[in-house]
C-alpha cells in the first residue's frame, strides 16, 4: 500500500511539472555527438562515469528543474548505485544531514542546523528524492569560516587549527591550481580589482574547490561502484577546471562528465541547432541553455 501511494505521489508530481511547461525553457546539447538530447539520454551516457558535475547558475529555475530530472533519470538507470553530492552543504554539517535523511529530525531543524542556503527550496526536490530512495547525500563544501580565514590571514593560518577542525578540511597544504583556472578567476574578478591583486582571495576560492574535490574523492574511494552526482556553481566545474581538476589530481582514473547549465539570449533562436553551440562546447560534455526570460528563483 505504501509503495502504491508513493507511486501516486510521484506520478502526480511529474504531471504537475509537465503541466508547468518548464520543459519548453531549456535545450540540452551533447558536445560530442552534436545532438540535442534529453535527461534520460544523459543518464544512459553516464554508464562509464564515476562523477557527474552539474554546473548551475544558483537562481536558474530551469537549471534546478533539470538537476532533479537528471538525478531521477540516473536513478532509473542505476538504482541504488547513486549518490548526491552538494556544494550547498558544508562538511561539518554531514551529521545533521544524515540525521535528516534517516528521519531522526524535522526538516525545520535540519534547515537551521545544517545552515541550508536561503534558496534551499530550489534543492529540496533533489534532496527529498534522495531521502525517499535512501541515497547518500554528501555535504561537500569547506566550511565558510575556514574560507574566510584564508581570505583574511592566508592559507598558512589553517595549519594552526586544532586536529578536530582539520578533519573538515582537505589535506594541507592544498593545491591552488595555477594556469587557466587562475586566468578565469582574474577575468571574473575584473582584472585589476582588489581580489586579483590579493592572492589570498584566489587561495580562498581554491579551498572551496580542494574541499569539494576531497569530499567527493573520499566517498568514491569507499564506494567505487556508485556514481556521484555533484551540484555546484558552474564556475567550479566549467572546462573541467576548479573542483573537477582538483578531483582528477587526486586520482586521474576517476571518470568525469560535466554539465554546464546557464541562461543565454541565444535560447530565443527558433532553430536549436543554430544557437552557435560551438562557442560553448569547451565548457562541458553537455551544455544546457535555459530561457533568460524565465523567472529566477531569487
Amino acid at each position: 500500500m505504501k509503495l502504491f501511494l508513493l507511486s501516486i505521489v510521484f506520478f502526480t508530481n511529474q504531471f504537475v511539472i509537465a503541466q508547468s511547461g518548464i520543459e519548453q525553457h531549456f535545450k540540452i546539447y551533447n558536445t560530442k555527438t552534436k545532438q540535442i538530447v534529453t535527461p534520460e539520454q544523459i543518464a544512459i551516457d553516464c554508464n562509464n562515469a564515476d562523477v557527474i558535475f552539474f554546473g548551475e547558475e544558483h537562481n536558474d529555475s530551469a537549471g534546478h528543474y533539470l538537476e532533479t530530472a537528471i538525478f531521477k533519470a540516473l536513478f532509473d538507470q542505476y538504482g541504488s548505485k547513486l549518490a548526491l553530492s552538494m556544494e550547498m552543504f558544508e562538511t561539518d554539517c554531514q551529521l545533521v544531514l544524515n540525521e535528516y535523511l534517516a528521519g531522526f529530525i524535522a526538516e525545520s531543524r535540519f534547515i537551521k542546523e545544517a545552515r541550508a542556503w536561503n534558496n534551499y527550496k530550489d534543492y529540496k526536490p533533489t534532496v527529498e528524492f534522495a531521502k525517499e530512495n535512501k541515497l547518500a547525500v554528501i555535504a561537500a563544501n569547506t566550511p565558510r569560516r575556514y574560507v574566510s580565514m584564508v581570505s583574511s590571514t592566508g592559507m598558512e593560518s589553517l595549519q594552526g587549527l586544532p586536529k578536530a577542525s582539520k578533519k573538515y578540511l582537505p589535506p594541507l597544504p592544498y593545491d591552488t591550481l595555477a594556469g587557466r583556472y587562475y586566468e578565469k578567476f582574474s577575468e571574473f574578478m575584473g582584472g585589476g580589482s582588489p581580489g586579483t591583486n590579493n592572492p589570498r582571495i584566489y587561495y580562498s576560492q581554491s579551498l572551496w574547490d580542494a574541499g569539494m574535490s576531497y569530499s567527493i574523492y573520499k566517498y568514491w574511494k569507499k564506494n567505487k561502484d556508485k556514481k556521484i552526482f555533484h551540484l555546484v556553481g558552474r564556475f567550479h566545474s566549467d572546462e573541467k577546471l576548479g573542483t573537477a581538476a582538483q578531483l582528477q589530481k587526486r586520482n586521474a582514473r576517476i571518470k568525469i562528465i560535466n554539465i554546464s547549465s546557464f541562461s543565454d539570449s541565444s535560447f530565443a533562436n527558433p532553430d536549436p541547432m543554430a544557437i552557435g553551440w560551438d562557442k560553448f562546447k569547451h565548457l562541458g560534455d553537455y551544455i544546457i541553455i535555459t530561457d533568460p526570460n524565465l523567472k529566477k528563483t531569487f
